[in-house]
């Protein structure tokens, strides 16, 4: 089968590898679409080691959407056929291994291409929200670095679960409209605008709830002036830098609670639970239409150094997806 490998150079190198057979546990899923994340770049780095990524060249990709081929011992709830989405390691290539409890199933009439775009989205802005942010409908949610394709996730997922006000920030004009269009209440450019100021004007003076920071770096201390007494700060990427300077005065006259989250050293386990906790609200949600991925671009394999160039110029409103041929095709 096709798939793009990395730790061989800057870029993913297209190959031919064996197609994997499924052990105790796992499904083998034949890949329709693969979403294309910052973390793969920071693979290709070597900056950023997801748990399974040991070897020094390894099959890239970290979530897809495809039917399910062949199952192995120990697996049930699944079947040969079933439309499903998920993460797991080796995603850019024709057929993947997923652990079977990392499986999210597919809606019927969903395209594989938004399919394959949302499972880390998902994962990562619900566990962030909900399960460490303790988020409850009728709250105030601020997104930070919201026009990434995880980031636009977030603010419908804040909207699908009953936010009372969705604010999100960019540093492009012409990404606000993006932001509106995918239910974002108050859009801030922190590129010619003060957070804080903005956030406040929103919020009657009051602040946010829950602030969901993608970006760190040197806008990351804003957060605290945004967020309302004991409010909730979750930091979930860097895109900014890793180091920021805070007013630790603040940080505890206003009582604030300050977390921080990743997947990459996260076990199987944890990634189960992670999975499952989307059923009871975020599932139905996506099923009536009410969060959706925001798919820019779709590439065939062979065009991967141009995927990847595309993703580093910060030029993207959404995700950039992989699509494959249909399992007979590979």
């Amino acid at each position: 089968m096709s798939a793009l490998r990395g730790g061989a150079g800057p870029d993913w190198v297209l190959d031919e590898v064996d197609i994997p057979q499924p052990g105790p546990g796992q499904v083998l899923v034949g890949v329709r679409a693969a979403g294309i994340n910052r973390a793969d770049l920071y693979m290709l780095e070597g900056s950023y080691t997801a748990g399974a990524a040991s070897l020094s060249t390894f099959t890239a990709g970290l979530e897809l959407a495809g039917e399910v081929v062949a199952l192995g011992s120990g697996v049930s709830g699944w079947a040969v056929g079933d439309r499903v989405m998920g993460t797991t390691l080796g995603a850019f290539a024709g057929f993947a291994l997923v652990d079977a409890r990392h499986l999210i199933a597919v809606p019927p009439d969903l395209a594989w291409s938004e399919a394959g775009a949302l499972p880390v989205a998902l994962t990562t802005e619900h566990d962030a929200l909900v399960t460490q942010g303790g988020f409850s409908a009728g709250q105030r949610v601020l997104i930070v670095g919201a026009t990434s394709g995880v980031g636009m996730i977030g603010v419908q997922l804040a909207k699908a679960l009953g936010a009372s006000s969705v604010i999100a920030t960019t540093t492009s004009a012409a990404k606000v409209e993006a932001l509106r269009s995918v239910g974002a209440d108050v859009v801030v450019n922190t590129a010619n605008e003060d957070l804080v100021a903005a956030v406040n004007a929103a919020s009657d003076g009051a602040g946010v709830d829950l602030a969901l920071d993608h970006i760190g770096g040197e806008l990351f201390p804003k957060l605290l002036g945004a967020t309302r007494l004991q409010g909730t700060i979750i930091n979930i990427g860097r895109l900014g830098g890793a180091h920021s300077t805070i007013d630790l005065d603040q940080l505890a006259f206003k009582r604030l609670r300050v977390l921080g989250t990743t997947f990459s050293i996260r076990t199987a386990e944890e990634r189960a639970e992670v999975a499952a906790a989307l059923l009871p609200e975020v599932l139905p949600a996506l099923r009536v239409g009410r969060i959706r991925a925001v798919v820019e671009r779709t590439f065939g394999l062979d065009q991967a150094k141009e995927a990847a160039d595309l993703l580093r110029a910060n030029a993207v409103v959404g995700k950039l997806v992989f699509t494959m041929p249909e399992e007979g095709d590979q």
